[in-house]
């Protein structure tokens, strides 16, 4: 049976944020970003890894997640039911997504070409960036293939919430509305 184009846009956003937000809390703790993002060559272009739209970030996911699954639901006959279907979405989504995109984003040629960003700067997300994509293509597309496996759904969906309860407080805490009273 074929999913559906709600099954997908579901399942694909929720591996989306979960994975984004994983991999970005894994990153921010071991590649030092908060210090990087305040070196005057990079803090021209990034937001400190303190201000409210950086918590915010994860509810945002949301949509690109969404847009993840449409992708994903129309290149259904090549990356779905099929034996190496993740690794072709993989590979859609660091050429298009990462490598070669449109605009001059950090860790693409055209970034390299056009911004003034340092080279460390594009290179020291790139692990990020490749896992998270890595684990967006592969989970997302078992998970599409197998929807017998409810454990799954049950577990992103609780991660997801937990997810989106930690932006809002993240952002809430950034504009001072919410306080840690100790």
């Amino acid at each position: 049976m074929k999913p559906s184009l709600a099954s997908t846009l579901v399942k694909t956003t929720l591996t989306h944020t979960v994975t984004y937000f994983l991999t970005g809390l894994a990153a921010l703790a071991l590649l030092g970003y908060a210090d990087k993002y305040a070196d005057p060559a990079v803090s021209i272009l990034m937001r400190q890894t303190t201000d409210p739209l950086v918590a915010a970030g994860p509810l945002f996911q949301v949509v690109r997640g969404a847009l993840f699954g449409i992708v994903v639901f129309l290149l259904r006959d090549l990356v779905l039911d099929r034996k190496h279907g993740w690794l072709t979405l993989w590979v859609v989504l660091v050429i298009v997504g990462v490598i070669s995109p449109f605009g001059a984003a950090p860790a693409s040629i055209e970034g390299m070409i056009y911004t003034t960003l340092p080279l460390w700067f594009h290179i020291i997300g790139l692990p990020e960036i490749l896992l998270q994509s890595l684990l967006l293509a592969g989970i997302a597309t078992w998970w599409i293939n197998h929807p017998q496996n409810k454990w799954l759904g049950w577990l992103m969906g609780v991660v997801f919430v937990i997810i989106l309860l930690l932006g809002t407080a993240g952002v809430l805490a950034g504009l001072g509305i919410l306080q840690a009273r100790v």
